[in-house]
């Protein structure tokens, strides 16, 4: 496998350039937004950056500073509307990419070290061919940063303490995990499993105990004051910001995101993270709880159940929690796969035996076309629209504003137009969480109290006519920190000159007519296929004053 390296690069680029579709807020709001407005000095930040405390690290988002910064120098988000725009999308993408591309190079150095050589093409077609990898590793999602890091501590962690090498290796994977933690501090339980483990096994060595226990504290202090350097640096102010993601995290406010079974990881992650691969994989964790199994791969499947179970334990759980457990469970695939079934291509295999050698070739045949259709078409239209948005001329372009659920589209990292960066100009509904303790069971926010009477909403906060100067809205969205009460929502705002919404807004009773009573008509729509969701179904819309295209 000496080609693991510009296989992986070319695979993890090449999605991150092709991938034109929305998955999660968090790859614009939480990372080039921030980014964005720091180099340019424009954009929005949401609560976690603006809150009292502020939960946020400016780590993570700083990747994509000296990109943003390279350009901006060198006058490339200048340059022509099409150029200067892709130079800054596809910038971070390129880095994203080969971000991404560190899991599957560091898996195949994992595999080597737990099961052999003979495993890691086994291992990498499980990665390489990985649906949810296909969705969301070359993306700006701390999640996916974390799983190239917690894969890459993983394959220098101390697995043979007999060797000369084991203790440069504990400082190389305290480091990779220490800097996993820093983007997303609940990654350290994996590392409380893991090297609680390595304490135990190492208990009777006294010295050796010492200095795993003393490289730990220097290198965790180490990252610990370059955290709180730059966040204080960035903020103004000394701020502790993995103390406030965890105590935010721990109150009521990630309940406001949504609540799941206790199951939810078993039941609904594990499959959709693995999906081809399952079958192999929940094999492969039989295969590592026999007598025989490497003590090794029995280490990793207990890290995974010990992860998967702390995690159930938080009531707001998603999907990309779990991200940097599936390359382990790519692991665990390939110990199955060759176990059971060598190369899976051998002509003499037995009937009983033959399915494993169309069985890749089937999980290959279902897993790129999907990996195709959430990169190019599913969410699409939430992207598209800020690139027709961008091309507009001024004239035609003096005001948006979004009716849509929060952050549902990118923002200035996408749209980069310096021109609309005032609030009241580029404006959307907002969804500030109930930061001051309100009851998440009856507390609305912006988003909710609109879609619980469009219609009430947009004739009693706006004006009754459009006025063609098009002035910044007042308040339009919610300020963090700020306490709204159902007495108090001070939302108001100014027709813009253009509006943006899910096609869906256009079925509730009353909104089409108003629109066209004020002079608006359709001039953009776009829609691709399935859409889950009750509020953003019915593709993008966009309506402007006048009509004129």
């Amino acid at each position: 496998m000496r080609n693991v390296c510009p296989t992986a690069l070319a695979v993890r680029i090449g999605i991150a350039l092709a991938t034109c579709t929305f998955f999660q807020p968090d790859e614009y709001y939480q990372s080039l937004e921030v980014a964005h407005h720091l180099v340019f000095g424009y954009g929005q930040l949401t609560w976690e950056w603006l809150a009292p405390k502020p939960i946020r690290s400016i780590i993570y988002p700083a990747l994509n500073v000296p990109v943003y910064w390279l350009l901006k120098i060198l006058a490339l988000d200048r340059t022509s509307a099409l150029v200067g725009a892709y130079c800054v999308i596809w910038g971070p993408k390129l880095l994203h990419g080969a971000l991404a591309a560190c899991t599957d190079i560091w898996l195949a150095r994992l595999t080597r070290r737990v099961l052999g050589e003979r495993y890691v093409g086994a291992a990498l077609f499980f990665s390489l061919t990985s649906l949810f990898h296909g969705l969301s590793l070359s993306r700006s999602i701390s999640n996916s940063a974390e799983t190239s890091l917690t894969t890459i501590a993983l394959s220098y962690f101390p697995w043979d303490m007999d060797t000369a090498r084991w203790r440069e290796e504990t400082r190389k994977a305290l480091l990779f995990a220490a800097l996993a933690c820093t983007i997303r501090p609940t990654n350290a339980v994996l590392w409380i499993f893991m090297f609680a483990w390595l304490l135990w096994t190492l208990r009777k060595r006294t010295g050796d105990v010492i200095f795993v226990a003393a490289t730990a504290f220097a290198i965790g202090s180490l990252i610990a004051l370059v955290i709180v350097a730059l966040d204080t640096l960035y903020y103004g102010e000394l701020t502790l910001t993995p103390v406030n993601f965890l105590l935010t995290n721990a109150s009521s406010v990630s309940l406001f995101y949504g609540r799941s079974p206790w199951h939810y990881y078993l039941s609904q992650a594990v499959p959709i993270l693995t999906t081809t691969a399952l079958p192999w994989v929940l094999d492969g964790a039989y295969l590592a709880t026999r007598p025989a199994a490497p003590r090794r791969l029995m280490l990793l499947l207990g890290l995974v159940i010990w992860t998967v179970t702390v995690y159930s334990l938080a009531g707001h759980k998603e999907w990309r929690f779990i991200h940097p457990l599936l390359p382990v469970m790519h692991l665990l695939a390939a110990q199955s796969f060759i176990d059971r079934y060598g190369d899976g291509m051998k002509a003499h295999l037995p009937p009983s035996t033959r399915w494993a050698r169309w069985a890749p070739r089937l999980a290959f045949a279902l897993s790129i076309p999907a990996i195709a259709y959430v990169a190019r078409f599913h969410g699409r239209p939430q992207i598209t629209v800020m690139h027709y948005l961008r091309s507009l001329p001024p004239d035609a372009s003096r005001s948006i504003g979004f009716l849509m659920p929060c952050h549902s589209t990118p923002w200035q990292s996408y749209l980069h137009r310096a021109d609309l960066a005032d609030d009241g100009v580029l404006w959307a509904l907002g969804c500030e969480p109930p930061l001051q303790g309100q009851d998440v069971t009856m507390y609305k926010d912006q988003t909710d109290v609109f879609y619980d009477s469009p219609l009430d909403y947009l004739t009693s906060r706006f004006p009754d006519r459009v006025r063609p100067t098009f002035p910044p809205s007042p308040r339009p969205r919610s300020k963090p920190g700020v306490v709204e009460t159902p007495e108090n929502y001070a939302w108001r705002h100014e027709w813009a000159q253009n509006l943006v919404f899910f096609g869906k807004l256009l079925e509730q009773a009353g909104v089409a007519d108003l629109l066209r009573s004020l002079g608006y008509v359709e001039v953009w729509a776009e829609e691709y296929g399935w859409e889950g969701d009750d509020r953003r179904g019915g593709g993008i819309r966009v309506w402007r004053y006048g009509g004129h295209a």
